[in-house]
């Protein structure tokens, strides 16, 4: 399990507020296919927001500590039925640039119609 400073969590935190849930977890619990979820959706964004449909605190404390050492990741805030996870994005996919159709500088013209 990953561990945070108070200022990343912080940070994290202000940026985990206008997310919507991402992932379900339902009364089955947390399955495989749910573990499979979460991990898909950690390869494509590295801060993510998990709804848990559970009524029981200590349950979903639990879930998130599974979470977080089952896929590496380190817990960010837990309020109420949320649970919000982050998980740094692998250094390929976090630097990839964005490529534009032509390379291409833009002109002057096509400068000011942006």
């Amino acid at each position: 399990m990953l561990n945070l400073s108070v200022s990343q969590r912080l940070e994290l935190k202000a940026r985990a507020h206008a997310l919507k849930p991402v992932v379900l977890i339902g009364n089955a619990g947390l399955t495989p296919a749910v573990l499979g979820e979460i991990e898909r959706s950690l390869k494509s964004h590295d801060l993510l927001k998990i709804r848990v449909m559970g009524d029981d605190r200590e349950q979903r404390t639990s879930l998130m500590t599974a979470i977080c050492e089952t896929l590496n990741a380190a817990p960010v805030q837990q309020i109420g039925k949320m649970l919000v996870i982050y998980r740094p994005l692998p250094p390929t996919i976090a630097k990839a640039p964005k490529l534009r159709k032509s390379q291409k500088p833009l002109t002057k013209k096509q400068l000011a119609g942006h």
